[in-house]
This record gives structure tokens, C-alpha cells and sequence, in this order.
């Protein structure tokens, strides 16, 4: 097996503003943005210092009305065998592996309670990932599962993550907060059953680092979006905010210090 396989390696914002979400996330975490280059495709490359980040395209015709939303991609070295294991596994195929010219091939597909992530495959090696809570890259990855010990299961079977730590949030009515690795690795994130109070389905959630998160926040609501929770402190010391951006998409900041 790839030892890049079932890591997270790249991010995709689908907005109805593209300009303006380069403008906000350029502001908010410090991301330059510069346009891909690909032939007939109007997709937008966000970098932290030189490290390509996330990539910013409008949502497409054919899924007008949809909401804004953050897209994450977990490798696969084998995309048609692990898109038959994540139907056995009880997961569903939105869009069959479509070629990327020159860069390699996705596919988008959802866990049991519909989650949705993509798949990303290519020839070369996978991207190489930072050390976590490096500014400007992602630290964190994050489920809200439509019910954890199902979603587990689903997922360990599909890209053989590993549990790590589980932190008790039932004082708060909150259940258990299971944090996982990738095939034994450091702890990449966490799941925990969507409260029955969030209005959202099942969804995942990406936590962007950066160095004050006190400054970050108020540059989230300078710009246009909305803190929807936080600043909250996290076992390691971290703190966090949940937020939205001015388009309506989902996406939380994580730093060490406030």
C-alpha cells in the first residue's frame, strides 16, 4: 500500500464569488492566489508562502443553489479499488474518477450518512504534507459523523485510520470525541455524532492554522463573515473558532496562541 494512502492532501473551496473569496482568505490566513493556468478551466491556486494550499473554483452550472462548501481530498494510489471498497463499506459514488490533464485523476464520493470527500490519484508522488500547525496549512480534519461508531467503521475499513486519543464529552451531552491517525501515524483529527441541535447534515470540517487566533477572528468579521463559535481552548493547548465566510461556507481557524 502507498504510504501516502488515506492522507488528506488537498482542499477545494466551492463558491459562488471566487474573487471574493481571494480576497477574504488572502486577508484571514494570509494566502496568496494566482490563477492555475489550466486550459478551459477558471480554477484558482491559494499558496502559503510557495506551498500550493487549496484550490478556489465557482460552483459549477450544474450545481446551482448548492451551498458554498470546503472539499477535502484523501489520496489513493488505487482510485477504482478504493471506490469499490467504499460502496462495500456502505459509502456511495457521487462522480465517477474523472481525469485532471497533467495532474492526475478524482472522484467524489460520501461516507454512510453522506459526509462528502474526494479522492485524488496520481502518478507522482503524493504531495508532501507539512509538520501540523504549520501557519497557513491545515491542522486539523474533522467529522461530524451521523453516528460515530458507524462512521468509524467505515472509514477504518476504507483507508485503514487508526484510532488515538478519545476525549468523554458526555457531561456536555456531546458523546465521545474520537481522535484518529492514518495507519498508526500522528493524530490528523477527530469525529464525534453530529448533535442533534446542528442544523447542517453530516459534513467534514478543516481547521486552518494560523499565528494569533484572536487577530484571525476579527479579521474573519472585518471581512464579511461570521464567528459562529469560539474562541474555545482544546486538550494540547490550541484554541479554536468555528466560522463562516462571507459566501456562507464552513471553516474553523486553530492556533497555539489566542
Amino acid at each position: 500500500m502507498h504510504k501516502d494512502y488515506g492522507k488528506f492532501c488537498w482542499y477545494e473551496l466551492i463558491t459562488p464569488d471566487v474573487p471574493a473569496a481571494a480576497r477574504f482568505y488572502g486577508s484571514v490566513i494570509g494566502w496568496s492566489t494566482r490563477d492555475s493556468g489550466m486550459p478551459g478551466m477558471n480554477y484558482t491556486l491559494a499558496y502559503a508562502g510557495e506551498s500550493q494550499i487549496a484550490g478556489l473554483m465557482e460552483t459549477p452550472a450544474e450545481a446551482k443553489g448548492m451551498p458554498p462548501l470546503w472539499m477535502g481530498y484523501i489520496f489513493t494510489d488505487r482510485i477504482e479499488e478504493t471506490l469499490k471498497d467504499i460502496t462495500a463499506n456502505g459509502g456511495k459514488i457521487h462522480r465517477q474518477p474523472q481525469d485532471i490533464p497533467g495532474v492526475g485523476r478524482f472522484a467524489i464520493a460520501a461516507d454512510p450518512h453522506g459526509a462528502v470527500f474526494s479522492l485524488f490519484t496520481t502518478e507522482d508522488e503524493g504531495p508532501e504534507q507539512p509538520d501540523m500547525m504549520t501557519p497557513g496549512h491545515v491542522g486539523w480534519h474533522e467529522l461530524m459523523a451521523g453516528k460515530l461508531d458507524e462512521a468509524w467503521a467505515f472509514y477504518e475499513k476504507t483507508f485503514g485510520w487508526t484510532k488515538d486519543m478519545a476525549v468523554d464529552m458526555s457531561e456536555n451531552d456531546m458523546g465521545v470525541y474520537q481522535t484518529f491517525g492514518v495507519r498508526g501515524g500522528d493524530m490528523i483529527g477527530g469525529m464525534m455524532t453530529n448533535p442533534p441541535v446542528s442544523p447542517a447534515p453530516p459534513f467534514w470540517g478543516y481547521y486552518f492554522v494560523v499565528e494569533g487566533l484572536d487577530a484571525a477572528a476579527r479579521r474573519v468579521t472585518d471581512g464579511g463573515g461570521q464567528v459562529v463559535m469560539g474562541p474555545m481552548e482544546v486538550p494540547g493547548g490550541a484554541w479554536i473558532v468555528n466560522c463562516t465566510d462571507p459566501q456562507g461556507a464552513f471553516f474553523s481557524l486553530v492556533a497555539m496562541t489566542r
